[in-house]
């Protein structure tokens, strides 16, 4: 069955908040019912130390997926972020435990070091005419928090342990989320632009942050650099008061969606009940991006079931949906899918050389095997469907990593499943503007429905908890 919340939270922020302070304080700021974002001394590599930045940057640790990714990224450079977020365990230690030594070792020597002032990190990431610029800060987690900053999907418990432990051995924050929010006032339309470029005039309402950052980015950064996937990044410290207070200012009178990091947030909020406020504990790392300036890029994550060959799938599924083979290459694939799902419910299924659209669902089907209490935005998703129905119903595969992979490169899931011998199961992606709906009525979608980027790189900016670093 697919979880979801019949909760709502349906808010508006408009009354801003206190200054900013001169330093990392959780008991700074208002009482916690609005974004808050707070300034800290960032972790940084020291340049000098690793020469070139872009080989000790990572993606975040759930998109390095593969073992040779992880090898990869380890060859790139001996102080490469991986050995942190992903760390590998040694004969005398844990893995968790080899982080917070190698962590401990690199402040030691200086291969990271911490910046002088606290400060808010504008970030920007740009690819051909693709821009992205956000801001990276230290995200009060009080218990108001919880409900207006919106997820959308489900999280694991293994993987959410897994994630608290390592926050605990190293203390620290090593990858920021990534959230979204609009500055234009709820129910208004975004001005129509090209994807990825920011509009000519100020969204109302988003002045402040939107200015403290257009002016910050015609400084010098403080670091710059390109990494292998052909994005250019650039990073700058704000550490003016005023303009730390116009965006924080700004912040106070949005919720926001959890773009990429379910599990880090879920983490976060465990974590803060462990430990007794006011401490470090209360607050988590985060990038926040205003989507009405700078549109992400939505992507969906397919699914590779490692033991259901195609022919198997396929026969299983012709009695309930239709299935027709569709043309390739990938590409005119892909784009029959999209045709498909604009009439329902549609997934492409590739494994054996070739691609099969299923689609058409048989009538009744879909209120057969979905609960009934199960809202109609959610029951209608291509991702609920592809669980409830055929993955629980139909096929009868366990959601465990040994029966189901979750892979964001569609070219990657589709080689894997003809060279194992599985099958690829290639999703149409959700529009953001859905994501968010169903998150501001407390639906939650089945993990791994959405995928957004481009995802902030992890590395270049980390946020240290121990009071011996301070």
């Amino acid at each position: 069955m697919i979880p979801y919340a019949a909760d709502t939270t349906g808010r508006t922020y408009d009354a801003p908040m206190n200054s900013a302070g001169p330093a990392e304080d959780p008991g700074q700021g208002p009482a916690g019912d609005a974004l808050d974002l707070i300034p800290f001394r960032g972790v940084r590599y020291a340049p000098e130390r690793v020469g070139n930045l872009a080989a000790v940057t990572s993606p975040p640790y759930d998109v390095v997926v593969r073992p040779d990714g992880l090898l990869h990224l380890e060859s790139a450079d001996p102080h490469n972020i991986v050995r942190l977020i992903l760390p590998q365990a040694t004969s005398s230690t844990t893995h968790t435990q080899h982080a917070a030594d190698t962590l401990r070792s690199w402040l030691a020597t200086g291969v990271l070091t911490r910046d002088p002032e606290p400060a808010l990190y504008v970030y920007e990431q740009r690819a051909g005419d693709f821009l992205q610029r956000g801001v990276i800060g230290a995200l009060r987690l009080s218990e108001a928090a919880e409900g207006i900053v919106l997820p959308h999907e489900d999280v694991m418990p293994e993987i959410v342990a897994d994630r608290a432990d390592l926050m605990r051995a190293t203390s620290a924050n090593l990858e920021p989320l990534l959230l979204t929010y609009r500055s234009e006032p709820a129910g208004a339309a975004a001005p129509p632009r090209p994807p990825g470029t920011a509009p000519d005039h100020e969204a109302p309402g988003a002045e402040s942050a939107a200015s403290a950052i257009e002016r910050t980015v015609r400084r010098a950064p403080l670091l710059a650099t390109t990494t292998e996937d052909g994005i250019h990044h650039r990073l700058w410290a704000v550490t003016d008061p005023r303009e730390i207070a116009g965006i924080r200012a700004d912040l106070a009178r949005h919720q926001a969606l959890i773009a990429d990091g379910h599990h880090r947030w879920a983490t976060y909020l465990a974590l803060r009940t462990e430990h007794s406020s006011p401490s470090p504990w209360d607050l988590g790392l985060v990038l926040l991006v205003d989507t009405a300036r700078y549109p992400l890029r939505v992507r969906a994550i397919h699914r590779l079931l490692h033991r259901l060959p195609v022919p198997d799938a396929l026969a299983a599924a012709k009695a309930h949906f239709r299935v027709r083979t569709v043309d390739g290459p990938l590409d005119h694939a892909l784009q029959a899918l999209s045709e498909a799902r604009a009439a329902g419910n549609a997934f492409l299924l590739a494994g054996d050389g070739a691609f099969h659209l299923v689609d058409h669902p048989s009538p009744g089907l879909v209120d057969q095997m979905i609960p009934p209490d199960v809202p109609e935005d959610l029951r209608t998703l291509d991702a609920t469907v592809l669980h409830t129905v055929l993955l629980d119903g139909i096929w009868r595969i366990p959601d465990t990593p040994e029966h189901i992979g979750y892979i964001h490169d569609t070219a990657a899931t589709v080689a894997k499943a003809e060279r194992d011998g599985g099958t690829a199961v290639l999703m149409h992606p959700v529009r953001e503007d859905v994501v968010r709906a169903l998150a501001r009525q407390g639906l939650m979608m089945p993990r791994k429905s959405t995928s957004f980027g481009p995802k902030p790189a992890t590395g270049l900016v980390l946020r240290s908890l121990s009071e011996e670093d301070e």
